[in-house]
C-alpha cells in the first residue's frame, strides 16, 4: 500500500497534451474500488469496497491509514463530512449510516434503513448542520430522501413521484449538488431528470433534461454547480462507454432548462464532473472509466487529456491539482496553465 510512484507522460493521451500536465502520481495502491473522496486536513479521505475507509496525506504519501468500518465486507460509495466527523453509507440493505470521528477515527452506526430496496446513491452536506442522501425508491416509487439536521438523521417527507425505472447511479457520490439557495439531485435510468429543492422553502420541483435516457444504464451520473444558476451534468451509458451523444449538458437558469453540449464530440461515458475553484464555471475536469477530459469554455468543448483507465471520481485540491480515485488506486495530477 505504501509504495508510491510517479508517472510522467504515461500514455499517448498525456503526450498529446503534455504541455498542460506536469505530473501524475499514484499515492495509494490497494485491492479496493473507490467511488467517493473527501479532502480534509491536507489529506485525501476515501471509502470503498470491503468496508475500507482511510486517508493518504497529500504532502507525505507515506503517511496513510486504513481502517475497517465493519466485520462484514460492505461496499461504500458515499462519503461526506461536517466539522467533526465523516459519514458513509453502505450500498444495499440494510443501509447503515456510519459516523467516523475525525479525531480518533472511531466509528458508530447512527441510523439505518432496513428496507429491502435501500440503496443510497449519494451523500451531500449543504453546510455543517444540513445534509441529504437519497436512495433507490421503495415500491411506491416516491423519491426517498434522508436528511441530517443538527446532528440527527431522519427521513425527508415529500410527494415527488419518480417514473418507473427512474433511479440514480452510485458511480462517484456526485449526483447531488448544492448552492446557498438550492439543492439539486440528478436521476437516471429510464428517465433522467433534475430535482431541485429550494433550501429555504424545502419544496421540490422536477425538470426534464435532454440527456440520453430510456434504458437502465443511461442518464446523468454526475452534476456540479458553480453558483445558484450555472451547472453542468455528465453521464452516458455504462454498457456502451464509447457512445457520446447527449451525455453532457449545462444550465444557466438553476436547472430549469438544459442545453446539450459537445454531443458526438467528447470522450464518451463519464462518471464525475468538477468545476475548477475560482474559475466561475469556465474550467471543468471530468473523468470516466476510459478517460480524463478537460473543458476551458464552460463545458461547450472538451479535450481528452488522458486515456488512463479505471478512475471513477475526482476532486480539485487547488487550482492546478486534482485527485482521482478508482479501481485499486488514488492518484494526483498536477496541471500547467
Amino acid at each position: 500500500m505504501k509504495k508510491t510512484f510517479s508517472i510522467l507522460f504515461f500514455c499517448l493521451g498525456v503526450i498529446a497534451f503534455s504541455q498542460q500536465i506536469e505530473s501524475f502520481t499514484t499515492i495509494l495502491n490497494d485491492k479496493i474500488s473507490i467511488r467517493a473522496l473527501e479532502l480534509y486536513d491536507n489529506k485525501v479521505w476515501y471509502s470503498g469496497t470491503d468496508s475500507k475507509f482511510g486517508f493518504v496525506d497529500l504532502k507525505n504519501h507515506e503517511n496513510q491509514k486504513q481502517i475497517s468500518l465493519s466485520d462484514k465486507k460492505l461496499q461504500f460509495r458515499t462519503l461526506a463530512q461536517d466539522n467533526n466527523a465523516f459519514y458513509a453509507i453502505n450500498i444495499e440493505s440494510p443501509a447503515n449510516f456510519f459516523k467516523i470521528n475525525k479525531k480518533d477515527l472511531k466509528s458508530e452506526i447512527v441510523f439505518a434503513d432496513t428496507a429491502k430496496t435501500a440503496f443510497y446513491d449519494a451523500l451531500h452536506f449543504v453546510n455543517d448542520k444540513l445534509a441529504f442522501t437519497f436512495s433507490d425508491a421503495d415500491k411506491d416509487n416516491l423519491l426517498k430522501l434522508a436528511v441530517y439536521r443538527n446532528g440527527k438523521w431522519g427521513m425527508f417527507k415529500n410527494n415527488v413521484q419518480l417514473n418507473s425505472g427512474e433511479a440514480a447511479f452510485a458511480a462517484s457520490n456526485t449526483n447531488i449538488a448544492s448552492s446557498k439557495k438550492f439543492l439539486w439531485i440528478a436521476t437516471g435510468g429510464k428517465a433522467s431528470r433534475i430535482l431541485r429543492m429550494d433550501l429555504k422553502k424545502e419544496n421540490l420541483e422536477v425538470f426534464e433534461t435532454p440527456f440520453i435516457q430510456g434504458e437502465p444504464s443511461q442518464g446523468m451520473y454526475s452534476i456540479d454547480f458553480y453558483d445558484d444558476k450555472f451547472g453542468i451534468a455528465v453521464g452516458g451509458d455504462y454498457t456502451k462507454q464509447d457512445e457520446n451523444i447527449n451525455n453532457i449538458a449545462t444550465t444557466h437558469d438553476a436547472g430549469k432548462t438544459w442545453q446539450t453540449q459537445a454531443s458526438g464530440k467528447n470522450a464518451g461515458y463519464t462518471t464525475c464532473v468538477k468545476i475548477k475553484p475560482g474559475s466561475k464555471g469556465k474550467e471543468i475536469i471530468a473523468v470516466g472509466d476510459k478517460h480524463i477530459s478537460y473543458s476551458s469554455d464552460f463545458g461547450k468543448t472538451w479535450k481528452k487529456i488522458s486515456d488512463e483507465k479505471g478512475f471513477f471520481v475526482c476532486s480539485w485540491v487547488n487550482g492546478n491539482t486534482i485527485v482521482f480515485g478508482g479501481n485499486s488506486r488514488i492518484s494526483v495530477m498536477k496541471l500547467k496553465f
